[in-house]
């Protein structure tokens, strides 16, 4: 294998693998890439089993072959290379050659036999625009379960139909769901479908480059979920079982609702939160007559205060949240103005942005006591 590449496209590429690749494995191959040169373009793939990419760059090919490299190494090599073209070769021992200007570098690489089989693309079903897919993961992936016992909260479930996409994740503490009204062409039925959430991750990672005509097209089969992009295809084996009944939790009536500024509430929140409890993080809200007033308090350091001008007329109303499941939300939008809705004290409340816009997004927290 030997073939001289531009400094730039290889870079672009090999960074977009990284967060694939498996840091900590008994399984010495899965912390490579397998680059592949053939015709006139340099394949690169990397996968820790359950999540994989394949992407590809123009490259001058003098001798096809391939070969598998340390990803992490071989992505610090070319990033601290001049801008000029690089030349790679494979040597005798499975040993990788670079050359770029006056440097040169011999890396130790693994035989392409050792890298695992990669699941071969399923048919796609439907093509979504990128930016609505961002947008989606965006606004939902930070509310998935990090505990591995709750298997089935360990993604988003995205549901594609004719004429809308919408995703929802929970933890079993909060719900983030958001819909888009989307006329989704070949599509005659549902598909829904469990994504991982180092999946999701790498998408953000995927649609961040995405100019906003772009589309992703999306398939799966039997085990896999595809999501190709341009030259750039990422597969992630599906999580099964039983997402939650999501619909049962999303709230029907709402008796109690205060319109806000979105930066406001954020920045005191950040500041009461200096003093809220180390276990349960818990921040007070307690609404009276035109005004929001949030406390936090710790046995160990003191308390903390702060009062939020709002339009209020109802009755006195106090309910307690975890100060950083708030924050995530707030984090997530870029809306002036945010309601906060509310059932009662020991219900479920709703957060969304004040805004009709063309997402529709709400947030669901359940309330603590303490």
């Amino acid at each position: 294998m030997e073939f001289t590449i531009k400094k730039f496209d290889l870079l672009r590429e090999v960074a977009l693998t990284q967060g694939v690749v498996e840091k900590k494995t008994t399984i010495p191959i899965l912390a490579n890439l397998l680059m592949e040169a053939s015709g006139a373009r340099l394949n690169i793939a990397a996968t820790d089993l359950d999540t994989g990419i394949r992407t590809s760059c123009p490259a001058e090919v003098k001798k096809e072959g391939a070969i598998t490299t340390p990803a992490k190494n071989f992505l610090e090599i070319v990033r601290n290379l001049p801008d000029a073209e690089i030349k790679v070769k494979k040597l005798e021992n499975n040993y990788i050659q670079l050359v770029c200007g006056s440097s040169s570098f011999k890396l130790v690489g693994l035989p392409r036999d050792n890298f695992p089989a990669l699941p071969e693309p399923a048919k796609m079903l439907v093509e979504v625009p990128a930016r609505v897919l961002q947008t989606l993961i965006n606004r939902t992936i930070f509310a998935i379960a990090g505990e591995e016992s709750r298997y089935t909260l360990n993604g988003a479930l995205l549901l594609l139909r004719p004429l809308s996409v919408t995703m929802v994740t929970t933890d079993g503490h909060r719900l983030a769901h958001i819909e888009k009204q989307q006329n989704l062409e070949h599509l005659d039925s549902e598909v829904r479908a469990l994504v991982p959430k180092k999946a999701l991750a790498e998408l953000q990672r995927l649609f961040s480059e995405a100019r906003d005509e772009e589309m992703v097209s999306f398939g799966k089969d039997e085990t896999h979920l595809f999501f190709q992009m341009g030259g750039r295809l990422m597969f992630s084996r599906m999580l099964t079982g039983q997402f939650p009944n999501y619909e049962a939790v999303l709230p029907r009536e709402r008796h109690t609702s205060i319109l806000l500024d979105r930066e406001e509430l954020a920045s005191a929140i950040k500041r009461v939160a200096l003093m809220a409890d180390d276990k349960s993080r818990a921040v007070k809200l307690g609404i009276e007559k035109d005004r929001l007033e949030i406390t936090a308090s710790n046995a160990d350091l003191g308390e903390a205060r702060e009062e939020i001008e709002t339009h209020y007329s109802a009755g006195p109303f106090q309910i307690s949240f975890n100060c950083h499941y708030l924050l995530d939300f707030l984090s997530a939008i870029a809306d002036e103005k945010i309601s906060i809705e509310f059932k009662d004290e020991q219900s479920a409340g709703q957060m969304r942005p004040a805004a009709e816009e063309e997402f529709y997004y709400r947030y669901i927290v359940m309330p603590m006591r303490i």
